[in-house]
């Protein structure tokens, strides 16, 4: 049995009750507690080494045995080596399996009645874990132990954990048979996991669902330190511990940066029984400033709705510094994208002399950019990537400033792998939970920098950082005597080179690493070599291995899974083809299936209101086939919101695809609960709000069939409620219905006519029925949807 948690509507809202043995920050309600009770994050810094234990505490509060689902992000370089389970004063220590293997482990130990939990990996930072047979009344505590580096940039380290997954724009048409995980976007042919990647998201206002800790202890390793800064969270510190206030809500990432004095550099070599692993820091040399060297850039702004609010301005003024930035000797194209590309007017699509004039034009064209429709990426990566695929003599740069908040990463990881050539792809990502995780690995293969800007006080100085990187870098073709490598490396102005790697024999005393500076100058540094034994180290390069093979893999290589699963097995690192399975050998439970329940997240902080989202572009309760936007249409300053929805196909010429008009958005059921609450009256305005759909003939029946499902499922709800959703169909079809004609759409405009007026509600429920099940049979149309596979007789996955 599953169950959708959702958030509650106002009449629940009011009858609340806070228990005094709840627990602190837990909410009771009429309908039980929420399975995660407590989120705790404990790390020891290590000069650039972070350790952390991430516990999570789940709590029963119904009647029966309980599964709960939970989906959450850990840092994407970080390594996760260890797992165990706790319940009833009983610790079990999780096993690494194949992640097939693991899931029918876990699946054999639920139906057998024993308490069992798996943590798998969705992406290199977006994980699921599941936790069945947890007995009523009863707490089941999962520890995950994690390692990973500190990125150090400008004589500062940063410690970054993030604490919710956000909403991602899902594009692709949907799959056919079940999802294959439980939530709240449908798998597509491109994002075929979306529902594994999809928590149900907490409305605004809803009360702290859990109780939040986060401790972190800093060892600065001999290496000074100066005054440490979070961004985000309030903190308090003694002596070298910070922690969060009490009360905080896991809506945005924790960062910390700390100041450290010191180059750092040096080579750490961990031996093994066939050689040993290897972490190697070179700090960039001081180099004296000369002529630039031209080059050509091509900028991409994301505008699309999860953009809204400060993060649209910050990347307006980022993408504007870029811009500002250039010489004469550079050339340029700047594009806007959101379901559609736009570029500057009077400059033309292809790379313009980056003059005062058109330099101005670019700005301007970007002060004018607002926060709308979808995130479809991958068609401005490829038009920017082709601008710079002819270019020669010139350094070829493709920045891209985003919040990374979209599902389909392994199908642009795979287009952009082809077309990368030699261009440069930094990315600058902007948001308080910004998808790390992707926008790092695009920026791996352009050999480029990722730059996160989590909040506008940070943003001056990111942009001073951007501004520094975005030309050539100083020392280019790194390689290291005596070690394997897997490709050159560059060294950027103020970041340190830092390689994993392996070494076969007995290590070095000294490792010799050569480059060309930027002025065609030999680049060499020996590094002396420490031997020691250090698991973080190996834990550190099985992670970045694995990461690096994963890519490769999504790029078309798919011979590389059963080495994925080898060394993620041999050196106990979690990757997305292993899981960790912990079961416990009591049997507590009858044998059956648990109440499933997944765990809603929060609505990321900075992220625009769900009231608030243009309401010209949603279609209450339909799910149209197109594919959905985080916000509505253009709206004037400050830009709209977005709204979290199903994924939808979407037809050459549809609202939303490429020369369509702008996109519908299928709100969660939940939110149209809310919105169609009498109190607010907001449904009617929003459904009766006048529109450009342009709808073919196929697509409204696509439409009203599913409007025709959708009565179907509420039958057996209230006679209030459905009595509102024959009001709310009546508006929505009339919305649809004002820019078509046809004697075709009679039977709907008389169904419209006669559902301004219900006197019988029975009668008219089954009339309405009638008529959208009729027209929608009627009509003929195809879904015409493939399921995708190559052919293989193993399952992808994220299935198995």
């Amino acid at each position: 049995m599953t169950i959708s948690v959702t958030p509650m509507e106002p009449a629940e809202l009011g009858r609340i009750r806070i228990l005094p043995d709840a627990g602190l920050g837990a909410l009771r309600t009429e309908r039980g507690n929420l399975p995660l009770d407590r989120l705790d994050v404990q790390a020891r810094i290590s000069g650039l080494v972070a350790r952390t234990t991430v516990t999570t505490e789940f709590v029963n509060a119904y009647d029966t045995s309980l599964e709960a689902t939970y989906v959450f992000p850990l840092p994407d370089r970080a390594a996760v080596t260890g797992m165990t389970m706790t319940a009833d004063g009983r610790t079990v220590e999780a096993e690494l399996q194949e992640r097939g293997a693991a899931r029918q482990t876990y699946d054999q130990a639920i139906e057998a009645g024993k308490r069992a939990s798996i943590a798998e990996e969705e992406r290199p930072d977006v994980f699921t874990m599941r936790v069945g047979n947890i007995q009523p009344g009863e707490r089941v505590t999962v520890e995950l132990t994690l390692v990973g580096p500190l990125p150090w940039e400008d004589d500062a380290a940063t410690f970054r954990f993030p604490l919710v997954v956000a909403p991602r724009y899902v594009p692709g048409r949907p799959l056919p048979g079940e999802p294959v995980g439980d939530g709240q976007l449908r798998d597509t042919d491109a994002v075929p996991d979306a529902s594994r990647i999809s928590p149900p998201v907490l409305l605004p206002g809803f009360p702290n669902p859990l109780r939040l800790s986060i401790g972190v202890d800093i060892d600065t390793a001999g290496l000074p330190l100066g005054e440490v800064r979070s961004s985000l969270y309030t903190v308090t510190t003694t002596g070298g511990r910070v922690e969060i206030a009490e009360g905080e809500r896991a809506d945005r990432d924790f960062v910390l940066r700390l100041p450290y004095e010191g180059n750092g550099s040096g080579a750490v070599f961990v031996p093994d029984e066939t050689g040993g692993t290897y972490q190697l820091v070179v700090t960039p040399p001081v180099v004296a400033d000369g002529p630039a060297r031209p080059k050509d850039v091509v900028l991409l702004l994301d505008r699309s709705g999860s953009m809204g609010g400060w993060k649209m301005v910050a990347a307006r003024r980022a993408a504007a510094r870029v811009v500002d930035t250039l010489t004469a000797g550079d050339r340029f194209a700047v594009l806007t994208f959101d379901h559609q590309v736009s570029h500057p007017d009077d400059l033309g699509t292809g790379l313009s002399d980056a003059t005062d004039r058109h330099r101005f034009r670019a700005v301007e064209h970007l002060a004018r950019a607002d926060a709308r429709g979808g995130t479809e990426l991958l068609t401005p990566l490829r038009d920017g990537l082709a601008l710079l695929s002819d270019v020669k003599e010139r350094d070829r740069v493709l920045v891209l400033v985003t919040d990374g908040q979209v599902g389909n990463e392994d199908q642009i990881i795979a287009e952009v792998t082809k077309l990368v050539g030699t261009t440069r792809i930094h990315t600058v990502g902007i948001d308080r939970a910004v998808n790390a995780g992707f926008l790092g690995r695009l920026a791996a293969i352009g050999a480029g920098r990722c730059e996160l800007v989590e909040s506008e006080d940070r943003l001056d100085e990111a942009m001073e950082q951007i501004h520094r990187r975005i030309g050539a870098p100083l020392v280019t073709g790194i390689t290291v005597t005596g070690v394997e490598q897997d490709r050159p490396q560059s060294i950027f102005p103020g970041v340190p080179l830092v390689l994993f790697g392996r070494y076969q024999g007995d290590a070095p005393a000294t490792v010799t690493v050569t480059g060309t500076t930027r002025d065609d100058q030999p680049f060499t540094v020996d590094v002396p070599v420490d031997q020691r034994d250090e698991p973080a180290v190996t834990a550190q390069w099985a992670r970045t291995c694995l990461r690096d093979l994963e890519d490769r893999y999504a790029a078309g290589d798919q011979t590389l899974e059963e080495q994925i699963v080898a060394i993620s097995l041999r050196y106990g690192v979690l990757c997305r083809f292993t899981a960790f399975v912990a079961v416990d050998t009591e049997i507590v439970a009858e044998t059956g299936k648990p109440r499933r329940v997944t765990q809603p997240v929060e609505s990321p902080s900075g992220w625009q209101r769900y009231e608030s989202v243009d309401a010209s572009f949603i279609v209450a309760g339909a799910a149209p086939p197109v594919p959905p936007s985080f916000s509505g249409a253009p709206a004037a300053p400050p830009a709209p919101s977005f709204a979290p929805v199903r994924a939808q196909a979407a037809p050459a010429g549809a609202p939303g695809a490429p020369g369509g008009p702008a996109p519908f958005a299928a709100v969660p059921s939940a939110m149209m609960r809310a919105a169609r609450t009498p109190a607010s009256g907001r449904m009617a305005k929003l459904a009766a709000a006048p529109t450009s759909t342009g709808l073919t003939l196929d697509e409204l029946t696509a439409i009203v069939k599913l409007e025709a499902t959708r009565l179907d499922e509420a039958r057996d709800r209230s006679a209030l409620e459905r009595r509102d959703l024959l009001a709310d169909l009546a508006t929505r079809l009339t919305a649809l219905l004002e820019n078509m004609t046809g004697p075709e759409l009679e039977p709907l405009r008389d169904l419209t006519r006669r559902l301004s007026t219900i006197d019988d509600l029975a009668g008219a429920w089954a009339d309405a029925y009638e008529t959208l099940t009729a027209f929608s049979s009627g009509s003929g149309s195809g879904s015409g949807s493939g399921s995708g596979s190559d052919g293989s007789s193993r399952k992808p996955f994220w299935k198995r």
